[in-house]
């Protein structure tokens, strides 16, 4: 049996990332812009097997990707074996996030408010949090270069911190800390996953 039966999970056709504008790598997006209109849209989206969507480079699964940030210092973290996609275990991370299901539709959401109680619920169920944050979106992510990448779109969002009290409530997240940014694109740079690399180099200018 499939570690993912019976998960549903968001995706878009990958025709619909064509029509905004295919790119590879990462590219910076308004909240309110026509790509996030275009992906948020009820219309345009729709709920799929995730067994089937991790085998179907025709559909992008939708993934909030949240970096946060406090400071001049960014959270990153290690994936252990618990995390859902196995293909990143021990790879570190500054992306805390995961899939939409129909579970954020509670209350009758669709679109962007479906999208939103997800990256709320993403943030709730991975991390405790001491202070107060806000976030936003900054970017899309792009990665054709290897299977994970092929089947998922990234959503980044940059969340600012007011306080650096963070821990980990899953096993999926370990060694969680702070570095900052030079010191990520710095010695660190290499032990990172792909996604978490584009938006290091992002933040940090390059």
């Amino acid at each position: 049996m499939s570690r993912y039966a019976g998960e549903q999970v968001l995706v878009v056709p990958r025709t619909l990332l064509e029509e905004i504008g295919i790119f590879q790598g990462i590219r910076p997006t308004r909240p309110d812009g026509d790509a996030m209109k275009r992906l948020l849209d009820p219309a345009n989206h729709f709920f799929m097997d995730r067994a089937a969507a991790e085998e179907d480079p025709s559909h992008k699964q939708l993934i909030p990707y949240c970096v946060f940030r406090h400071g001049g210092s960014v959270l990153h973290y290690t994936r252990g074996k618990t995390g859902g996609e196995s293909r990143l275990h021990a790879l570190r991370s500054v992306g805390v996030g995961g899939h939409i299901n129909p579970v954020d539709t509670g209350g009758g959401k669709t679109g962007p408010d479906a999208y939103h109680a997800a990256v709320t619920r993403e943030i709730d169920e991975e991390l405790a949090i001491a202070g107060g944050h806000e976030h936003h979106i900054i970017a899309l992510l792009n990665d054709d270069t290897n299977p994970v990448g092929q089947v998922h779109l990234g959503v980044v969002h940059l969340v600012e911190l007011e306080d650096s009290r963070v821990t980990s409530r899953e096993d999926a997240l370990a060694d969680l800390g702070f570095a900052p940014l030079a010191e990520l694109a710095g010695p660190m740079f290499d032990s990172f996953e792909t996604w978490s690399q584009h938006c290091i180099r992002h933040l940090a200018g390059q």
